[in-house]
């Protein structure tokens, strides 16, 4: 990232966001972040508020004169500006759908207009129940039916990529898509479901850890400041504009796994407990078992690393939970 660029964050006091802020404003870029607030938190980038570098204004992405506004006078644009979490995808698939495919749209379009360079967060959901791990980023998506409200988000961010996908073949416009699976680190709320923090929580309260399902669900987590790095990358990279990218990271672990691992790292009395998807979530749910990228297109592109282990992670997250407990 050249010094002093200037860079517009959507969703920028979200938990990767803040991250993302934290490494462009140590590089000496000028960073200006909207955000509505919704499931982001001042408490994220509060340590920024005194930085001359740094701007934040409260508002929404779907704000087409605000978003035309910021993106006229910035270089370049991370769009992670996104309804995020199993527990608010179930609870309001409204606002779901119109906050990811609404505001993508306005953000997009402002970027087209003013031919900025833009990053476009998707999500491992994409893929949705597609059985063939890894997953590669051109495997087909294998979707759930629409009476399940979780499908609603892997739907939304497809759209998004198809949209940002079409801007680049239409109009040339240089887009990045990144696909996400599951990153953790300090800071991140368990509030809309993130499996790690609340577990965390949960064990240094030494009250029960509560699994959804079996337990025997696989999930591979990256760290924020790798992935983070993974996006920065790609986006100073040429060969990357007009492609979609998995950024994360390939050590599997199941869910019961990570709960026990927890408990030990945690010394916590905790006891684990299954509840079924109908339990928790009040309602029919629909899971995948298994979610592992493919990192080989990444890195034929950029020099990504996943620098940081799960055990390494937790320790930091525990680290930070405790500290903020008390």
């Amino acid at each position: 990232m050249n010094t002093n660029s200037k860079i517009l964050v959507t969703g920028g006091a979200g938990f990767i966001g803040s991250h993302l802020c934290q490494k462009l404003l140590a590089q000496d870029c000028e960073v200006t972040v909207i955000d509505d607030l919704s499931t982001g938190s001042p408490g994220n980038i509060a340590k920024f508020k005194n930085d001359k570098k740094f701007e934040f204004i409260e508002g929404t992405v779907r704000d087409e004169k605000i978003m035309n506004e910021l993106i006229q006078r910035c270089d370049t644009v991370y769009h992670l500006a996104a309804a995020v979490g199993v527990n608010l995808i179930v609870e309001r698939p409204v606002h779901t759908i119109e906050t990811n495919i609404h505001g993508t749209e306005v953000v997009l379009k402002a970027a087209n207009k003013y031919r900025k360079n833009i990053l476009l967060t998707s999500s491992s959901e994409v893929y949705g129940k597609n059985e063939f791990v890894p997953f590669s980023e051109d495997d087909d998506t294998v979707l759930g039916s629409t009476k399940h409200a979780r499908w609603s988000y892997a739907c939304s961010k497809a759209i998004d990529e198809f949209l940002g996908l079409a801007y680049y073949r239409q109009y040339n416009l240089p887009v990045v898509v990144v696909r996400l699976f599951n990153t953790i680190g300090p800071g991140q709320t368990g509030q809309y479901g993130m499996v790690v923090p609340r577990f965390v929580r949960w064990a240094l309260k030494n009250e029960p850890l509560l699994i959804y399902g079996t337990g025997e669900q696989c999930r591979c987590f990256c760290y924020v400041g790798d992935t983070v790095e993974g996006m920065m990358k790609l986006m100073e990279s040429e060969a990357s504009k007009g492609r979609v990218f998995n950024v994360g990271s390939v050590e599997e672990i199941t869910i019961r796994n990570l709960a026990e691992k927890v408990i030990e790292k945690t010394g916590s009395k905790s006891r684990i407990e299954l509840l079924s998807y109908e339990q928790a979530y009040g309602k029919d749910f629909d899971d995948m078992q298994r979610r592992v990228p493919c990192l080989k297109r990444i890195n034929e592109v950029v020099d990504f690393e996943n620098k940081t282990n799960l055990d390494e992670m937790l320790d930091i997250i525990i680290a930070d939970i405790r500290a903020k407990l008390g």
